[in-house]
């Protein structure tokens, strides 16, 4: 089991919104970087557990707890002429862009990136890092307990 930091929008799906999703489960749409990319095509399995984040926001951070619930396949915004991450160079038969789907455990309350960058268990983690732009991430172990135990006892 390997874990990651998946972050999104609330503009354009926030927690609640996955929450409110049939089977409270959204297909992680989107992702223009090759690395999140072949991180999701290569390296996610079902079941592998996801610290949900919101970005760009007043407030980023981790806002509750999920895990993978797909094998990756084609990200259809990709095929879509209107949609803003259309590929023109993307074709069915050789798409670019994979995605997969993820299944909400638990909103928990918003663990702000600020508090991330003052826990010194946590100044390894990559979405720390500076220059890190990266919108998936793979956590450790260790990073994942931490912060699940910080999530989970208030």
């Amino acid at each position: 089991m390997r874990y990651w930091l998946m972050k999104s929008e609330p503009g354009e799906v926030s927690i609640d919104d996955a929450l409110a999703a049939p089977n409270q489960t959204v297909a992680w749409t989107g992702v223009r970087n090759y690395q999140a990319r072949n991180f999701m095509r290569d390296a996610m399995s079902v079941g592998d557990g996801v610290l949900f984040y919101h970005s760009s926001c007043a407030e980023p951070g981790i806002a509750g707890l999920a895990e993978v619930a797909s094998t990756p396949y084609p990200d259809e915004t990709q095929f879509d002429p209107v949609s803003p991450y259309f590929d023109p160079k993307a074709t069915r038969e050789t798409p670019r862009w994979m995605l997969v789907d993820v299944h909400i455990l638990h909103k928990t309350h918003l663990l702000p990136l600020s508090d991330l960058r003052q826990t010194p268990e946590l100044a390894d983690m990559l979405v720390l890092q500076k220059g890190s732009r990266l919108s998936i991430t793979p956590v450790t172990v260790d990073e994942w307990k931490f912060i699940c135990k910080k999530l989970l006892k208030k």
